[in-house]
């Protein structure tokens, strides 16, 4: 049974929340997690333009200075996104990240965008899934020694709740990747949108695209018999003329994501840490426009080794301080467990845990 480590959200002189975080790591064992002179990716959401709850600049450089008192080198890391917003490349996002206070001097430590300039720098890797075989991991992700997971829990549309798994899984996967995670499609152009800029065309594999007709009405058409659905194309549209479109069930979505999230912590069995942070919890994530008001009130953080427990003993924590079932009444038909069922399956780790207040 995994042990999940807790940190309430009551705080006196000379113990508040950033000294707890040095509590929680040193329980948590982030001594045992990080070896001297590992290069240690700190994964965690810098926010889209306009949101306001993410995780707070001050308790990041708390986890860095506890990577560099072990002796170790970290970065802080995301990957783009899949939609054309304020970080879908590496200089939106790295602009986007400073708009919010993330930088080098206010963290302690470079900021490196995981999968490259414009997304498209990943490393395949094998997973064996039920649903993927491989998957495109962001490259500065899979090179790293070691990996300390920051989440802001949140509700999600696609997932129900959106915490370490989907920070890890979606959070890491390419561009290319998370096209994988969004849809099962062979993608369309928007003639409306498209300017024949020619990027989709460079990027194709399989050469299934071509510019047709002339002047102001040439656009680009995919041809749907050599289209493979490698997802490359709606990638490298920053016009966002090939969207993404989901085509799939969401308990398919959620296993892609844990298969994912598989992949992106393989090869560092014993060198992940994980720390939730259930404060400002809102019904939609991070990569919204916007922060909705908290669905309950501030709870804390929670830091476990094992990111299936984790994940539970946050949903329990938040279902608790609130009297219901919080994700249910915001997502009444989705099966929001399939993440956690499927990622137990997949030996990602254990639902069953030990909560340990840290607190007296």
């Amino acid at each position: 049974m995994a042990e999940v480590f807790f940190a309430n959200t009551r705080c006196k002189p000379h113990r508040g929340m950033e000294v707890k975080l040095g509590e929680l790591a040193e329980r948590v064992g982030l001594s045992e997690v990080i070896g001297r002179r590992d290069i240690v990716a700190i994964k965690t959401h810098f926010g889209e333009a306009g949101s306001t709850a993410f995780i707070p600049v001050l308790y990041l450089r708390r986890l860095v200075s506890m990577v560099k008192d072990l002796n170790a080198k970290p970065f802080v890391t995301d990957a783009g996104t899949l939609y054309v917003g304020s970080r879908s490349n590496a200089i939106n996002h790295l602009l986007a990240a400073a708009a919010h206070g993330f930088t080098q001097e206010t963290l302690g430590a470079p900021i490196i965008i995981a999968d490259g300039l414009k997304g498209h720098d990943f490393v395949e890797v094998g997973v064996d899934g039920e649903l993927l075989s491989k998957v495109k991991i962001a490259s500065a992700a899979v090179h790293a020694d070691a990996l300390l997971v920051a989440s802001h829990m949140t509700g999600h549309e696609l997932t129900g709740f959106g915490c370490a798994i989907k920070n890890v899984g979606m959070g890491l996967g390419s561009r290319g990747g998370k096209q994988q995670m969004h849809s099962d499609i062979k993608p369309n152009v928007n003639a409306e949108k498209c300017t024949a800029c020619a990027e989709c065309l460079r990027w194709c594999p399989a050469g299934a695209i071509s510019l047709e007709g002339k002047g102001k009405e040439r656009k680009a058409v995919i041809d749907q018999d050599k289209c493979i659905g490698c997802g490359e194309c709606t990638v490298m549209c920053f016009e966002g003329a090939i969207a993404a479109r989901l085509s799939t069930s969401l308990d398919v979505a959620q296993r892609k994501i844990v298969e994912y999230a598989k992949g992106a912590m393989k090869g560092k069995e014993g060198k992940c840490a994980f720390f939730n942070f259930l404060l400002h919890i809102t019904p939609a994530c991070d990569c919204w426009d916007f922060s909705d008001a908290p669905v309950v009130e501030d709870i804390g953080v929670v830091a476990s080794r094992d990111i299936v427990a984790v994940e539970q003993a946050s949903l329990d924590l938040m279902n608790e301080k609130a009297g219901k079932d919080v994700i249910g009444g915001i997502y009444n038909a989705m099966d929001w467990t399939a993440q956690l069922e499927y990622a137990e399956r997949m030996g990602l780790g254990r639902r069953d845990y030990e909560l340990v207040p840290i607190d007296e």
